[in-house]
């Protein structure tokens, strides 16, 4: 285990890097198992779910190759039918992402059920939901499943809920299934549309990029493609809020603006200033105030994944704020941290919390529960006084690449101990 020694307040400044999406990478990688070629991917972000695709990449026959800090290819000439074991499966959430590819291009996946952050269900029917459209068959059991087909074939979807992992796995597949897919309904995040142009780069021909209806018609003949992840607008969002949670000026890039439009409105609203010029995000200040209700909503709604660091941005702003999160009943439950540094927050329930600020934060000794919580964490000790210990750090280094050594660029003082 490794822990974060912090030591606030802190006041930062100057430019920090973006990092490649996440959520973009890790369906891309996925992906590029459609084409019996090299890919090559870059911005690549190195955290450790990278490295845990890389594993089940490897698993299945394709060669991974690391060219430099940030670029990696991908041999997918010889990929074979591939059981995922539990072990290597519960680390990520998006291991679920090989049942599109795989059973496209070999028929067959036999995988224990994915793993990643524990905050709230997050059941698989929709994935189900999808393959068996295009025909695979589907056998659940002693904690496995097991995805098999003799040849997708394209069909209309409506998926029963706006999932983007579910969207992803319908896209991959129907590349390589025969006919047209329409899919309805579908998830438009970012990452949804960063895939979508790696796909169209491999020769997939797709309409309706960016909106709920894709129209894919597939093929036999995907090749491998070169891309570059586009910058994570959540990362982006989580600096801009620990900028004015800590009262400092910073400069955020590369960013595309038409992926921050809502984090942007709602940062704006609790006052916070700022300005882009070309693809330079710019904080140039905060007076923060309360705004009357934060609710996360499917895209471009404020994301779910920004609502645990906005509940610690709630927390210095004049005022009482609401703050909802109706997709995971387990979102809310790392405020009890945040309580224990001196925050006023009552929880309505699983979805709903009350924050009253501004408060003093204190320093603390801390546990991170997951990805956003954890980084949700490090922005309340950079404002609490005194020096606080975050325990169980992995977890946020699967999101965030080197953080602290970014961080401590810009002048905060924390220090990562094994």
């Amino acid at each position: 285990m490794a822990k974060f020694i912090i030591k606030g307040p802190s006041s930062l400044s100057g430019n920090i890097k973006v990092a490649g999406n996440k959520n973009s990478v890790l369906p891309i990688m996925a992906a590029s198992l459609l084409a019996k070629d090299i890919s090559t991917i870059e911005n690549v972000p190195m955290i450790s779910d990278v490295e845990v695709m890389t594993d089940l990449l490897r698993l299945c026959g394709a060669k991974v190759t690391k060219k430099n800090n940030s670029k990696i290819t991908i041999d997918a000439t010889n990929i074979k039918k591939t059981e995922f074991p539990a072990n290597l499966t519960e680390k990520l959430r998006a291991s679920v992402m090989f049942l599109g590819p795989l059973v496209a291009r070999v028929g067959y996946i036999k995988m224990g059920y994915p793993g990643g952050d524990i905050i709230g269900r997050r059941p698989l029917d929709t994935h189900f939901q999808v393959l068996e459209a295009l025909g695979a068959k589907i056998i659940k059991e002693n904690g496995f499943f097991e995805v098999s087909a003799d040849g997708l074939k394209g069909a209309e979807i409506f998926l029963q809920e706006a999932s983007v992992t579910a969207t992803e796995n319908a896209l991959i597949a129907a590349c390589a299934a025969q006919g047209e897919t329409i899919i309805k309904r579908a998830a438009s995040e970012p990452h949804v549309i960063d895939l979508c142009h790696f796909l169209i780069k491999m020769g997939a021909e797709i309409e309706g990029v960016g909106s709920n209806i894709l129209k894919i018609k597939g093929s036999e003949n995907l090749y491998g493609a070169s891309h570059s992840v586009r910058p994570d607008h959540i990362e982006i969002g989580t600096f801009a809020i620990m900028a004015a949670v800590t009262k400092s000026k910073l400069e955020i890039s590369p960013v595309i603006k038409e992926d921050l439009d809502m984090i942007l409105l709602t940062l704006k609203k609790f006052g916070v200033e700022y300005e882009i010029k070309k693809d330079t995000l710019k904080i140039t200040g905060a007076n923060l105030s309360a705004v009357e209700k934060v609710v996360t909503d499917v895209w471009p709604g404020f994301p779910t994944d920004l609502m645990a660091p906005m509940i610690v941005l709630a927390t210095q702003a004049e005022g009482v704020t609401i703050l909802h999160d109706w997709m995971y009943e387990s979102r809310m439950f790392f405020v009890d941290k945040l309580l224990s540094m001196g925050a006023k927050v009552e929880i309505a329930d699983p979805h709903r919390v009350f924050v009253y600020g501004p408060t003093k934060l204190y320093a603390q000794r801390l546990d991170t529960p997951d990805i956003r919580a954890g980084i949700a964490l490090v922005i309340a000790a950079l404002t609490a006084k005194g020096t606080s210990e975050i325990d169980k750090v992995q977890l946020i280094e699967r999101g965030y690449e080197n953080i602290s050594e970014r961080l401590s660029a810009l002048g905060a003082k924390i220090k990562r101990v094994s």
